[in-house]
């Protein structure tokens, strides 16, 4: 992702470091047996370069950098890991920048993110929105998933 600003280096690294991202996979595949579920390798290394990210990743950025040796994925490959990593609360899909996220909260949630226009950062928060999700059940609506999306200027930024 190409940034507007020249001091980016100024920010809080998201990425994950080794002991970090070994806990993080022992999470998934924990929660991956407890769903019956497999996290394959292919799977596995998707949701490796989310976690080792400083930043959202497109999927062709992801498909670049899958291989250990440089070979990129095949796409289908990347796109079916990321829809199961959504699927399972490990990963979100920010829409207006078209790119993925490692998810940084645990259980089950609604995603919301506040979207740097300058560096490009998006840090994830756990919004409120338990009012607004009982008006939808109310209404006889079965939300599947929200996401929230504030775009402006991290602090970084603003400064």
């Amino acid at each position: 992702m190409a940034h507007a600003c020249e001091h980016h280096d100024h920010h809080v690294h998201h990425g994950l470091n080794a002991p970090a991202l070994d806990r993080a996979l022992g999470a998934a595949d924990a929660r991956c047996v407890e769903a019956q579920q497999r996290l394959t390798p292919p799977r596995r290394r998707v949701l490796e370069l989310l976690l080792r990210a400083d930043a959202p990743l497109k999927a062709y950025d992801i498909i670049a950098g899958f291989g250990d040796r440089g070979d990129p994925a095949k796409p289908p490959t990347v796109y079916r890991a990321l829809e199961f990593l959504e699927r399972m609360g490990f990963a979100h899909r920010i829409e207006s920048l078209n790119a993925y996220v490692a998810c940084r909260l645990e259980g089950g949630h609604a995603a919301a993110f506040l979207i740097c226009d300058c560096c490009g950062e998006a840090e994830e928060f756990a919004p409120d929105f338990a009012a607004q999700l009982a008006a939808a059940q109310a209404a006889g609506y079965a939300v599947r998933s929200v996401t929230l999306e504030a775009r402006g200027l991290c602090a970084a930024c603003r400064a």
